[in-house]
C-alpha cells in the first residue's frame, strides 16, 4: 500500500523550553477488526490495524504505545511531552501486516 497521510500536531503552538505540551499523531488508517463483511462480496475484510506507536526525541524513545484493533479509523494518538530544547519529535507506527511509517516535526522553543 501507498504512503498514508499522517500529521504531527503540537499545542499550544508558541512554548518555550520546560513547558509541557501535547503532541498529537494522526494516521490514515483503516483500522479493521477482521469482522466486518465487505457489503458487495460478503467475505470478511482481514484484520488491519495499527499495534505500535513510538513517540521519539532527537531519534530516543519517549512513550511506546502498544494499540489494537478496537481503535477508531484514522486513529489520533496524543502524549505530553516536557520540552527539553531544540530538537525533533518523531513518531512511527507500525501494524499487524507489517507496514510501517514515521513521521518528523522540528521542535523550536522560543525562550
Amino acid at each position: 500500500m501507498g504512503k498514508r497521510k499522517s500529521l504531527i500536531k503540537i499545542k499550544p503552538k508558541k512554548y518555550k523550553t520546560g513547558e509541557i505540551v501535547k503532541v498529537s499523531f494522526m494516521v490514515m488508517h483503516p483500522m479493521d477488526t477482521g469482522m466486518r463483511k465487505n457489503k458487495k462480496t460478503g467475505k470478511i475484510v482481514p484484520a488491519h490495524y495499527i499495534n505500535e506507536v513510538k513517540f521519539m526525541f532527537n531519534g530516543k524513545v519517549f512513550t511506546t504505545m502498544k494499540t489494537w484493533e478496537s481503535l477508531s479509523t484514522n486513529p489520533v494518538f496524543t502524549v505530553n511531552f516536557k520540552v527539553p530544547g531544540k530538537g525533533k519529535i518523531t513518531v512511527s507506527y507500525t501494524d499487524n501486516t507489517g507496514e510501517s511509517q514515521e513521521k518528523s516535526k522540528k521542535i523550536k522553543p522560543k525562550g
